[in-house]
Formats: structure tokens, C-alpha cells, sequence
């Protein structure tokens, strides 16, 4: 690409956003537009200032940077995200490239790995720290020696096993909208499809059906 490399950063510390700021700055073909204290405020920045990478971190308050994340791929999906968290374990890792990150870096990383990070990333390459990347091998690969995972039951999409455990813990289709950052419309079509698929007829039956195949979390 021509031009500076435009970054927004995301994270709900500030001292944390001033010294990336501050490092970002130093980094020659770097530009920073603005920094966000949480997701909410970062998918409101890059929407509005359209920069080419948003620098996320992944805890933080009201909209943490997993769901917004997957905001930013489905309503600015030319933006690409890279993760710069303190968070290494399988689940936040895997969460995040699911999410739609196109980079994965820990706050260990230094100005000329996150400065090579960035470039990639622009360039359309993926990018996962050298130091989390087993994290994603054992949170996609099975154990040596274990059976493969079980089919999922009546040709359910993983999708709708979300949704289906959603409505096993209670959740209103509006409050299943907010947790899995889609519309009510969108949740009412994984319902109706999931009724179709098991021959269940409404709420109530499809619980009793999530219990009896293991898809409600426990109390």
C-alpha cells in the first residue's frame, strides 16, 4: 500500500493506549487516528475515521474486543483487527480469530514485531505470535489418542447449537441477539430452523431437547 499504515487502538487502560501511542508514533509509515477505551468506542472510530488496522484489546468493558471484532467483519470487513492482549489461552485465542482477527499478539511483543505484524496484516497476511500459536493447535486439534468429536445432532450448524443453548439457559430472543452480536431477526430464522431440523414445536420442547442431547451448560 501507498501512505502511512492508519491505526486505531482499542483498550480499556490509559496508560496502556499512551505508551502504544507513543511507541506507534516512533514507527516510521505509522499513523494512529485515535485510541478507543472499549469496543463500543472502537467499532464507533473506525466506522467513522476508516483506518486500515485496529490495534484491539480483547478485555474490556460494555463491548469487549471479541465482539467487536466481529462488528467490524460484518459492517467494515476491510478493516483488519489485530489482538494485542495479555490473554494467551486456547479459548480467547481461538474466540478471537473466529471473530474475524487477521493478527494475534501478546503485550510481550515489540516495536518491530508489532511493526511487522502490521505490515502483514495490510498486506493480507495472517499474523499469530510465535508465542500463542500452539494455543491454537490445541484448541482446534483433538488429544493424541482421543476419539474424534461426536457429529453434531439432526445436522445442527454450529450456530444454531449457540442459539439452542441460549434458549436452554432462558435467554428472550432479543437478549440472544446482544450476546451473539446479531439481530432478532437473525435469531428468529436460527430458531426456526433448529425447530424444523429436531420436529420440536416450540421454546419448552427445545430445551427438553438440549438437555437430552447435552447442549444446556450446567447451573
Amino acid at each position: 500500500m501507498t501512505g502511512p499504515i492508519r491505526v486505531v487502538l482499542a483498550d480499556d487502560q490509559r496508560v496502556v493506549r499512551d505508551g502504544l501511542a507513543l511507541l506507534l508514533g516512533l514507527l516510521p509509515g505509522v499513523e494512529v487516528l485515535d485510541s478507543a477505551c472499549d469496543g463500543d468506542q472502537a467499532v464507533e472510530l473506525a466506522r467513522r475515521l476508516r483506518p486500515d488496522v485496529v490495534l484491539m484489546d480483547l478485555r474490556m468493558p460494555r463491548c469487549d474486543g471479541v465482539a467487536a471484532t466481529r462488528l467490524l467483519r460484518e459492517q467494515c470487513p476491510e478493516i483488519k483487527v489485530i489482538v494485542l492482549t495479555t490473554y494467551a489461552d486456547d479459548r480467547s485465542v481461538l474466540d478471537a480469530l473466529r471473530a474475524g482477527a487477521r493478527g494475534y499478539l501478546t503485550k510481550d511483543a515489540g516495536a518491530a514485531q508489532i511493526n511487522e505484524t502490521l505490515r502483514r496484516v495490510v498486506n493480507g497476511q495472517a499474523v499469530i505470535d510465535p508465542a500463542v500459536a500452539q494455543h491454537v493447535i490445541n484448541a482446534i486439534a483433538p488429544d493424541e489418542g482421543s476419539p474424534e468429536p461426536p457429529p453434531l445432532p439432526d445436522a445442527l450448524t454450529p450456530r444454531e447449537i449457540e442459539v439452542l443453548t441460549l434458549i436452554a439457559d432462558g435467554q428472550s430472543n432479543a437478549e440472544i441477539a446482544r450476546s451473539l452480536v446479531i439481530s432478532e431477526a437473525t435469531v428468529k430464522s436460527h430458531i426456526n430452523r433448529l425447530l424444523s431440523k429436531t420436529g420440536v414445536r416450540d421454546r419448552a420442547q427445545a430445551v427438553g431437547y438440549a438437555y437430552r442431547h447435552g447442549l444446556a451448560r450446567p447451573d
